[in-house]
């Protein structure tokens, strides 16, 4: 018994002095911890891949909102002048009544005249019963010549105005004219410029406009901080204006309405129409363009605006907003979007404009306030069918007409008889040799000859009457 004790002792002894042995297994590997550097772009594949492209579709946003706004302008111009048509038309019509009236009037009095025409004044003062009568009748029939010459006077004062005032319809008629081909040219670029913004938005996929959104969305992040870190917007919230807070007021109403082009409300806005409709409805009138805004309203310095103004876009002025304090603006940016807020410094910034330049600040309104809106996310994505102009057309190529082919004449080419048609008109038929070459027809001219020459008499005798205002 001792023996197999020590005998296990042994081989204890051993077994624990021997190595360990290997796992049957592998370990497992533990999973790689991914870092990215400080200040890594997260969007840098984006901005190689879909960079340019996100600035083309920004090219073609502004080109599609400057065509907009030259519309705008056209249909401003051809609604002025239209009124200023109707007007004429209004002056003109009753010019005409008053000239019309004179006439009658002097027809009655050149007839009254007539039949109570007297010989003379020596034989009136004999007609009369004494001289202090004869007296009397000549000063009144003094009287009444010089008021009867001085009524002939002013119907010739009428009726060359009358004439002055049809002239000047007729000219701003065809001003007018000019202005509505103007405006459909303008439709017509607007349309073209908005089928190549869908065309390029239809073009991406959902992952690609997601992506483009992204990137967007950074870019006015950095130029936003960029802005605010130059000083350029000054320090501290100014009080705006009476008038600046119902337009503030009055723009936040309208978010999430769409953009359309030429919109001005109630339910759609372009830039311009949004800016210049928020203000009248503060009572104070604007332009209507962008351009226009940035031209004709008082200019101020960038770290001196106030909410209600408005802040002016790119070279050509062809965007515009209202700030509404915080560094932030409400606008309608682009097709296929909607009236939202957005960072002031999103955008290049031209200037920016007063439109009550001569109202104090209202302080009995208190301080302001930055309305709490949420900032609009970045969008982009198709414009509802029903926002869009009819896309232009593209006119079908037409084959061009080989001419008639041209040969000899059958037959032996040489006339034979005399060859001069008898009559004193041109012969009838279709005058090509036939046979022999000897013309066919009597020589009596033809009834659509004389039918022909009578019409062009007709077209060429002259309009009568007086030209009129259309």
């Amino acid at each position: 018994m001792r023996a197999a004790m020590r005998c296990g002792a042994v081989l204890a002894a051993a077994a624990l002095s021997l190595p360990l042995a290997t796992a049957a297994y592998a370990a497992p590997t533990p999973a790689p911890t991914l870092t990215v550097a400080a200040g890594a772009d997260p969007l840098a594949d984006a901005k190689t891949t879909l960079g340019p492209m996100l600035d083309r579709l920004h090219q073609l946003y502004q080109e599609a909102e400057a065509a907009t706004e030259q519309y705008n302008a056209a249909v401003a111009r051809q609604a002025a002048q239209q009124a200023q048509v109707t007007d004429l038309r209004a002056r003109v019509e009753s010019q005409q009544a008053a000239v019309n009236a004179g006439v009658d009037i002097a027809a009655q009095l050149a007839a009254a005249q007539y039949r109570s025409g007297r010989a003379s004044d020596l034989a009136d003062f004999m007609l009369a019963e004494n001289p202090y009568q004869a007296v009397v009748i000549a000063q009144l029939l003094d009287a009444a010549g010089r008021s009867q010459k001085a009524f002939l006077d002013r119907l010739k004062s009428d009726r060359a105005t009358l004439v002055e005032l049809q002239a000047q319809a007729e000219q701003a008629l065809v001003q007018a004219t000019a202005l509505a081909t103007q405006q459909e040219a303008a439709k017509a670029d607007v349309a073209k410029r908005l089928a190549a913004v869908e065309d390029m938005v239809g073009s991406l996929t959902g992952a690609q406009r997601s992506e483009l959104e992204a990137l967007e969305r950074q870019q006015a992040d950095e130029a936003q901080l960029a802005f605010l870190a130059s000083g350029a917007l000054g320090k501290g919230e100014r009080t705006p204006s009476e008038a600046g807070r119902k337009a503030v007021a009055w723009a936040l109403k309208q978010l999430g309405k769409d953009y359309v082009w030429g919109g001005d409300g109630p339910d759609v806005f372009d830039c311009s129409g949004l800016t210049s409709q928020a203000w009248l409805n503060a009572g104070k009138p604007i332009p209507r363009t962008s351009q226009e805004q940035w031209a004709q309203l008082k200019h101020v310095p960038l770290n001196q605006i106030r909410p209600g103004d408005l802040v002016v876009y790119f070279g050509g002025a062809t965007h515009i907003g209202m700030y509404i304090g915080g560094g932030l603006i409400v606008q309608a940016p682009h097709t296929g979007d909607v009236v939202k807020v957005s960072k002031i410094g999103a955008m290049p910034i031209l200037g920016a404009v007063r439109p009550d330049p001569d109202s104090a600040a209202d302080d009995k309104g208190g301080d302001w306030k930055v309305p709490q809106v949420t900032v609009g996310a970045s969008r982009i994505a198709p414009a509802k069918p029903t926002t869009l102009p009819p896309r232009p057309t593209q006119p079908t190529p037409t084959k061009p007409t080989p001419p008639p082919a041209t040969g000899t004449p059958t037959g032996s080419g040489t006339p034979t008889g005399s060859g001069t048609p008898s009559g004193s008109g041109t012969p009838s038929g279709s005058g090509t040799p036939s046979g022999s070459g000897t013309p066919t027809g009597s020589g009596t001219p033809s009834a659509s000859a004389g039918s022909t020459e009578s019409a062009s008499r007709t077209a060429s005798a002259p309009a009568s009457g007086s030209p009129t205002a259309q």
